[in-house]
């Protein structure tokens, strides 16, 4: 009788069977460490990046609409977002509570909140195909953070 991480007759190969032991002699648990290639460089499976619902892995863009090749695409970024002020909740509240000394509530309605909302579109143009996603702005940095995200496609599209 075989125990549950015992491995079993037939089952080969590096994904099946107990955790192996790491390089400190300790056991290794979750998903197995890639084989190298010839050249060396072991293989790394997943994406190199993904942006909003657009994944670019080696060589392909994935999205929900298709793959596309990496090579040669056109990538594109527009802010769709609006940045306005307001006075927050609190400080109305505030100002109601300390209206009666001598008007000193009123300054609380001097107090001043920042508040960014919209969308960020990015689109993605290869191969005669197009796709664009929406994320959602979170904070003033949202749109600087996803341009540097496209700059990066655009360096792994023209390699």
């Amino acid at each position: 009788m075989t125990g549950p991480y015992q491995q079993q007759p037939g089952f080969g190969g590096p994904q099946y069977g107990p955790p192996g032991t790491g390089p400190s002699g300790h056991q290794q648990y979750g998903p197995p460490v890639p084989a190298p290639m010839p050249g060396g460089m072991p293989v790394q499976p997943g994406f190199l990046i993904a942006i909003g619902d657009i994944a670019v892995s080696e060589g392909v863009i994935n999205t929900p609409s298709g793959s596309f090749p990496l090579r040669g695409a056109v990538w594109t970024a527009t802010d769709m977002s609006q940045s306005s002020e307001r006075t927050p909740p609190y400080a109305i509240v505030l100002a109601i509570l300390f209206l009666p000394f001598c008007f000193l509530g009123l300054l609380f309605l001097l107090i001043k909140q920042k508040v960014t909302a919209g969308y960020v579109q990015v689109t993605v143009n290869s191969a005669g195909r197009f796709h664009s996603a929406m994320i959602a702005v979170q904070n003033e940095s949202t749109f600087p953070m996803v341009m540097h995200q496209v700059n990066y496609a655009r360096t792994l599209s023209a390699m």
